[in-house]
Formats: structure tokens, sequence, C-alpha cells
């Protein structure tokens, strides 16, 4: 199986889990469970195909992906309450799938436009919707909102793909050096609390007063 195709099905059953287990923490049924899982599984890439014109998506020309994230679904609901803190589980193997993700999404948008901004911006857009969806769904705070880095990682990893596959290295070498780095930066986010500067409300001003 091609490399490419691997992180593909990776990232889809990785994230697949992590809509489970928050339909777990929601304590779903077993519907529940497999739809969370199916749009959290192809929920980024069915963006990144829409963005680059690509139809069908790749979940429709390939309903493969659909079983795999409905076998996913199925197992952790038999199995979720085993684990001790599901959301730590979830917040690791989201970090997994996003890493995994990320090279994906930028591998197909690199062959699809030669620029590496489309590449970031698809790479980003396929680490990260399906979690953001996740979210929404299950009614837990967004990974958006948290202060952790979580989008600048999807970045890093799709900018270290790109910079590698424009320096002719193989296929690979290139996707593992995407990977690791996505995975650091969001590993090191969660262990370390890593965050980027966060603007400033006005002085005397409530950071939660809109008006």
């Amino acid at each position: 199986m091609p490399i490419l195709e691997m992180l593909d099905y990776a990232g889809v059953a990785v994230f697949a889990a992590t809509g489970a287990l928050s339909a777990s923490r929601k304590q779903l049924d077993i519907i529940g469970y497999i739809f969370l899982a199916c749009v959290t599984g192809i929920g980024g890439g069915t963006m990144r195909d829409l963005v680059l014109g690509t139809t069908p998506v790749f979940w429709i020309a390939n309903p493969a992906y659909l079983l795999v994230s409905t076998a996913v679904a199925i197992t952790l609901f038999f199995t979720a309450h085993l684990f001790g803190s599901r959301y730590r589980v979830l917040v690791w193997l989201d970090a997994v799938g996003m890493s995994a993700y990320c090279v994906m999404g930028a591998a197909k948008g690199y062959e699809a436009s030669g620029s590496m901004t489309v590449a970031l911006v698809t790479g980003a857009l396929t680490a990260t919707f399906g979690g953001i969806l996740r979210d929404v769904m299950a009614g837990e705070p967004s990974v958006l909102l948290r202060p952790e880095i979580y989008v600048t990682a999807a970045l890093a990893g799709s900018f270290v793909y790109v910079v590698a596959t424009e320096f002719a290295l193989e296929l690979p070498a290139a996707s593992t050096l995407g990977l690791l780095a996505a995975f650091t930066v969001r590993g090191g986010a969660l262990r370390y609390g890593w965050t980027l500067p966060r603007g400033k409300a006005l002085p005397g001003r409530d950071p939660d007063d809109v008006m």
C-alpha cells in the first residue's frame, strides 16, 4: 500500500477513534458512536477535496473509509469504558491523527497546485476540520479555543513535508519528517503547555465584553 494511502487510512481511523471516544464521554448509543466517528474521520479529508475540487470526494470514491470508521466506532462502543481517562486518550489520539493527516493534506494540495501556500492550507484543513466538527457536535470546547498550540502544529508538519519534498527527499522520508514535526509540536503543547502569544484586551475592558 502506498505510504500516502496508509497515512490517509491512519488519519481516518485515528480521528474516528477520537469521535467515538467523544461519544463515549457523552454516553451515546451505538448509532451516536458511528455518526461521530464517521464525521470526525472523514470531515477533514472531505473539506480538503472540496477545496481542491476533487470529485467525487475520497470516501465516495472509496467507501472503505466509511467502513474503517464504522469498525472503529463499534470496537470502541464495547471497549471505551476500559480506558481510565478517555479524555487523555482522546487528545493524544487526536495529536497522532492530526500529524498523519496534515502530511496527507499537504501532499494532496502540493500535488494539485505545486504551491507551498496551498499545501499549507490543505494540510491544516485536513488535519483540523474533523476535530472541530467533533467538538462542535459533541458539545465540547473547540480545539481552536484551547490555549495550547493546535493548528500551528499542523502547519509545521505541512511545512516540513513540503520543504523536504522540495529538497527531493523520497516520499517515505519526507512524510516521516512532516509527521514527526507535527507530533513534536502538538505533543510539546500537550505535555508542556506551549502556546503562542495571545491578543490583549483594551485596558480596563473585560475580554468577554463583545460590545
